[in-house]
């Protein structure tokens, strides 16, 4: 796992965003934890049971994302890694703010 936690959220323009490895097809809807990539860049590593065909995992794991920070589906946004395992996902809103309440819910949940 990474070092850092809160260091899963960057910048990306004016919103947080957040790297996610994403695992289709598994046995439950799971966030896993953080861990690194193979340059040692920070992830969230997440499991979502739907395949990935049509965007059925893509749109699963925007469903658990959203109800575990408790925000809305519409302000994530897939902006990179739409057919990839690895994705890049936008948080809108006031970044501060928004970064505030993730790095609150990584505190809580390790």
């Amino acid at each position: 796992m990474a070092d850092n936690p809160a260091s899963i959220f960057f910048l990306h323009g004016n919103e947080i965003a957040v790297t996610i490895r994403l695992t289709p097809k598994a046995s439950q809807n799971r966030i896993i934890g953080i861990d690194a990539d193979s340059e040692g860049n920070p992830l969230l590593k997440v499991t979502v049971t739907a395949v990935p065909e049509n965007g059925k995992a893509n749109d699963a794991l925007l469903r658990l994302l959203s109800k575990t920070w408790k925000l809305t589906k519409s302000s994530l946004h897939i902006v990179r890694g739409t057919t990839d395992r690895r994705k890049i996902i936008v948080i809108e809103g006031e970044a501060a703010r928004v970064r505030a309440k993730l790095e609150g819910w990584v505190k809580q949940n390790g």
